[in-house]
């Protein structure tokens, strides 16, 4: 049958699609108005879009229908969606096995790996990487990186330790440092009275 319209023909209406309203997408045309998830029904544009064969989809829902399956992968212990996925007709009930088994192959190293975390020597408490500071050759917490008399945050460049304490660089001054006049010990009015 002849085009008489003009345009192509939109890919979810099937109506003419004239060049001023046209959207390409995997080879067809589709309205703007038109050019939204199969699914959820969500608005599309050209970094939200997901085609599958003639139909579209936003990303999120592309991952739910087509997407790998099992735990890890959207679906199950791994998932923080409460999305059934109904709209999809998926049945998230009965998902397929884990693809790798639940309990660590060698657990002789994963136990290992965890007895190797380090103690905070301020809090007592496990410092993971993430958060690790190293002074005075042990690992402390960022919060806990703090002068042990005034409570000063430090950093590299204004840290002392002694006896396994921290210290900004004042307070070990005033505390360990030489005594005396000119040493932050006693000054000459206090030495007079």
């Amino acid at each position: 049958m002849p085009n008489w319209g003009g345009g192509a023909k939109c890919g979810a209406c099937d109506k003419s699609v004239y060049h001023a309203e046209e959207i390409q997408c995997n080879g067809r045309s589709f309205h703007k108005t038109c050019f939204h998830c199969m699914a959820c029904r969500k608005a599309l544009d050209s970094t939200t879009v997901a085609a599958h064969e003639s139909e579209i989809y936003c990303k999120t829902c592309y991952g739910r229908k087509y997407g790998p399956k099992g735990i890890g992968f959207g679906q199950g212990a791994g998932c923080l969606s409460t999305d059934t996925g109904e709209h999809l007709g998926l049945d998230l009930q009965h998902s397929p096995k884990p693809a790798r088994p639940s309990t660590p192959t060698n657990p002789s190293k994963f136990t290992k790996k965890l007895g190797d975390v380090d103690k905070c020597p301020r809090c007592g408490k496990s410092v993971y990487a993430a958060e690790k500071i190293m002074g005075g050759g042990k690992p402390w917490h960022k919060t806990c990186f703090r002068c042990a008399i005034c409570g000063k945050s430090l950093e590299s460049t204004n840290v002392t330790d002694k006896d396994g304490e921290i210290y900004c660089k004042v307070c070990y001054a005033k505390n360990f440092g030489p005594k005396g006049i000119g040493f932050g010990g006693l000054t000459q009015v206090e030495k007079k009275e």
